[in-house]
């Protein structure tokens, strides 16, 4: 039992974390949001809304000005105004808008914010195992290394959230008649909307799929509905 004491202390630990980091999100969220109203993304939610059977898709505006989109624990859809002056801007189209919405939907959905918790937790207990283990070993680098090996475990159950994710906004775009190609459209002017920089990462340490990896699945799930149809 005294063996299992750190890895039950980490999982602890991860989990504490976790629920902190989460009521600290929904207090920040709470202060600096507001709901959207916007004539041109209106019929598009409601088109999503009708396919889904739902009578509205309610989603917030986050007054941060980095572009995303994010779906919070509570299930809350949000859009930064960094998003929504690119929007206003011309840079993107209400469709593709409406395609991050569904993108955020497909998280709530799916059930991810639950999982991430328990992976997050996992995560931290395999850190904690590997650096007690490595750093037996290789006292110097050992952390840097268990560092580095949850962080890969970590990014790769995110890139497998994202195309469940994409893989939901496809199917909820094509019942409401807007389609994929806003989805992937999209994908392919995201790095010079965000100014992302990490495809200068290996593949194993990103936290999204790259960019023809999401275009290629949605295509694949395209031709096998297609198929199946």
């Amino acid at each position: 039992m005294l063996k299992l004491a750190p890895v039950l202390l980490a999982l602890a630990y991860a989990l504490l974390m976790y629920r902190f980091s989460v009521w600290r999100s929904a207090k920040e969220l709470d202060a600096r949001s507001h709901p959207l109203r916007d004539a041109g993304l209106e019929p598009l939610m409601q088109r999503m809304a009708k396919a889904l059977d739902l009578p509205r898709i309610a989603v917030h505006v986050y007054d941060v000005a980095p572009v995303n989109g994010l779906a919070a624990a509570d299930g809350r859809i949000f859009l930064t105004s960094g998003f929504m002056q690119k929007y206003r801007a011309g840079s993107v189209t209400a469709e593709e808008l409406a395609s991050v919405i569904a993108h955020e939907l497909g998280h709530v959905a799916l059930g991810h914010t639950r999982r991430r918790m328990i992976d997050f937790t996992g995560a931290n207990a395999v850190f904690v195992m590997l650096t007690a283990l490595l750093s037996r070993f290789i006292p110097v680098i050992g952390i840097w290394i268990a560092n580095l090996i949850s962080t890969a475990l970590m990014a790769r159950l995110s890139r497998r959230d994202e195309f469940e994710a994409d893989a939901y906004a496809s199917a909820l775009l094509v019942k409401a008649g807007i389609g994929t190609a806003p989805q992937k459209s999209l994908f392919r002017k995201l790095a010079g909307l965000t100014g992302d920089r990490h495809n200068a990462l290996p593949a194993w340490l990103l936290s999204h799929p790259a960019t023809e990896e999401r275009i290629h699945a949605i295509e694949t799930n395209e031709a096998r509905w297609k198929v199946n149809g």
